[in-house]
């Protein structure tokens, strides 16, 4: 099965040897010149993957054209929050007869929408053509093809099958579901979180609260999801709590990796300046908590973080407010 893969960060470029890996072709297509040509000649991407060697039958192009007619299967695997621009650059090539899976964990920070939901909205795709996959997938594990699992979400069964047939290897399973929205909003939601956990860490508390936060938080993601109509079981999964225990339990986590540092400096010009990439909880922070008000559900975990990311909130402030909030039932 051909494929192309839009991004050549190090969440594209795993992408790509998990899908050679399946038995299948992948194009990708980035704006970096220098990372192409070396993926291309060195069968490496020094600047987001260190020395890990790629296969070499992984090909990557800076030619948008070429990569759009390589195969009517696209795989967006670039930063959410630049997700509309560059529906901008591809917008001639998506015709409706492809599908395009997102590989994108986020909401948009302006509009307070859903990755899929801005590829409908911008490009007028009809939905049965989307898919989703989420899980815990931390490339940096990914890359060195240790065992791990995601979900291929979407509402048309054939996408569902096409995402688990050109993704499926010996140490790469992929599980069906229909539950889009769930899927989509629990990926976004738990980098919230896990920037909350990376806080508590950078604060010097220990794993009693680290448990308690994800504990927590976990219900948090579910309740939110099930205000939008998810299955809650799907937050009992690899799209809910397996990418939340990853998310908030891996250095190799961006969200927790900004949070410690938010947490020891109290902050976020410092953190920035100690973890330079897209973190996608950061920008997701608020646009979350806005949604989730929106349906009437109570997320003081979300709450706090965004007060904390928009500077409104220290982490020592908003680890005691969490302390302060009414107690209800645990599972209620």
């Amino acid at each position: 099965m051909k494929c192309t893969v839009l991004g050549t960060g190090a969440w594209g470029t795993t992408l790509a040897q998990i899908i050679v890996d399946a038995g299948n072709d992948p194009l990708m297509w980035g704006r970096n010149r220098e990372v192409v040509n070396e993926i291309n000649t060195s069968h490496t991407n020094s600047k987001f993957l260190g020395e890990v060697e790629l296969d070499s039958r992984i090909r990557a192009t800076t030619d948008i054209e070429e990569a759009m007619g390589y195969s009517d299967l696209i795989l967006l695997a670039v930063p959410a929050q630049t997700l509309r621009e560059n529906i901008e650059l591809w917008r001639d090539y998506l015709t409706h007869e492809k599908k395009i899976i997102s590989t994108l964990k986020g909401i948009e920070a302006d509009s307070f929408k859903r990755m899929t939901e801005i590829i409908e909205e911008e490009l007028q795709f009809p939905r049965e053509n989307l898919g989703l996959i989420t899980g815990p997938n931390l490339a940096g594990e990914l890359i060195l093809r240790q065992p791990a699992g995601a979900v291929a979400a979407s509402t048309s069964p054939l996408v569902v099958d096409q995402m688990i047939e050109l993704l499926t290897n010996p140490y790469f399973r992929v599980y069906p579901s229909h539950d889009l929205v769930g899927c989509e909003l629990a990926g976004a939601t738990k980098s919230v979180i896990a920037l909350a956990v990376g806080m508590s860490i950078g604060l010097g508390y220990g794993e009693n609260t680290q448990s308690m936060i994800i504990t927590r938080g976990l219900g948090e993601v579910a309740r939110f999801g099930i205000g939008y109509g998810a299955n809650p079981l799907t937050n009992l999964g690899l799209a809910g709590m397996g990418d939340l225990v990853a998310s908030c339990g891996s250095p190799l986590s961006r969200n927790r990796t900004f949070g410690e540092a938010l947490g020891r400096t109290g902050s976020m010009q410092e953190a920035r300046a100690i973890m330079p990439k897209t973190v996608e909880g950061v920008a997701s922070a608020r646009a979350i908590r806005e949604l989730a008000h929106r349906v009437g559900v109570e997320v003081p975990i979300i709450e706090v973080v965004s007060d904390v990311v928009s500077g409104v909130m220290n982490p020592t402030a908003a680890m005691e407010h969490l302390m302060s909030v009414s107690l209800r039932a645990e599972l209620t």
